[in-house]
């Protein structure tokens, strides 16, 4: 809890809601004026049908008291009442550890296993394979989808279009790691023709048909503010994660508005690191699955 305050706040809350249940079953018990005795007719008749005044039967009754009586209980040996863990000690925090430590103990020796065996050996390795793809559908598959294919913004995993190199060892980094993709909105810099230009000669790059005078005017401007990250050639980096322009593979769209888009907006991209919850055994393993998709 942030206070003290919240901590009574929800101990007054639960316990008054709980004894209000008892209450109101008492009130509801009690006889009133004027009122018909028990078996009697209330008056009420409708469709033939008569009201009773009957109580409720016993052991309904005494399924409302117990389920009083049990959230008591469970309040006093479970958390529940503010900042009061309980007598059991049982948290969730807790209760994950002790699974995590026992599917440790009892998984760990398969993939201490696999991560003996270099990334590329896993890749021709059929077990290695399928337990890579479990990790893969529990932990990849809702960006990069089920197929490992992406979609708009989530690169394709099975060809050999890498931002960050395909290479075992750069795979596995940035799945331990994660990375995080910059493109600066460039509008400013450029202008609204500018981006006009660099977008013409963007999709010039790849074999599209554009307008040759403002390709033209594009490429001087490419080469000013774009080569440092994308190269002079414009067939990327690595090191910055700066895709290839020059094939016909497009992470955020390939159309005019998309690439103009980009240009003039920027993207931001963030693959998010999964060393704290995988480990070095299961990346590894991991990375022999996505490193087969493509070799």
């Amino acid at each position: 809890m942030i206070s003290s305050f919240f901590n009574w706040w929800v101990i007054v809350i639960t316990l008054v809601n709980i004894f209000a249940c008892y209450w109101l079953i008492k009130w509801t018990m009690k006889s009133r004026p004027n009122e018909s005795a028990a078996g009697e007719s209330t008056g009420h008749k409708w469709d033939g049908l008569e009201e009773l005044n009957n109580p409720l039967p016993k052991w309904w009754l005494w399924l409302f008291y117990f389920t009083i009586i049990f959230s008591l209980v469970y309040l006093v040996i479970y958390p529940g009442l503010g900042n009061f863990k309980g007598t059991s000690g049982w948290s969730s925090h807790g209760q994950y550890d002790a699974e995590v430590a026992d599917s440790n103990a009892k998984y760990g020796p398969i993939f201490a296993k696999f991560a003996a065996t270099p990334i590329a050996e896993l890749a021709k390795d059929p077990k290695a394979i399928k337990a890579g793809e479990r990790l893969f559908s529990n932990y990849c598959s809702q960006c990069h989808g089920s197929d490992a294919k992406g979609t708009t913004g989530y690169p394709n995993l099975s060809d050999n279009d890498w931002l960050y190199g395909g290479e075992p060892d750069k795979i596995k980094q940035s799945i331990l790691m994660g990375r995080n993709g910059v493109m600066p909105a460039m509008g400013p810099a450029l202008g609204k023709q500018g981006v006009e230009d660099v977008a013409a000669y963007v999709q010039s790059l790849s074999g599209r048909k554009v307008d040759s005078v403002s390709a033209e005017a594009g490429k001087a401007k490419f080469q000013v503010l774009c080569i440092a990250c994308h190269q002079a050639d414009a067939k990327g980096s690595y090191l910055f994660g700066a895709p290839n322009l020059t094939d016909t593979i497009w992470l955020h769209g390939s159309s005019a508005a998309s690439i103009k888009k980009t240009i003039s907006e920027g993207r931001m991209s963030k693959m998010p690191a999964h060393n704290e919850f995988l480990g070095e055994d299961k990346a590894h393993l991991l990375a022999g699955y996505i490193y087969s998709l493509s070799n």
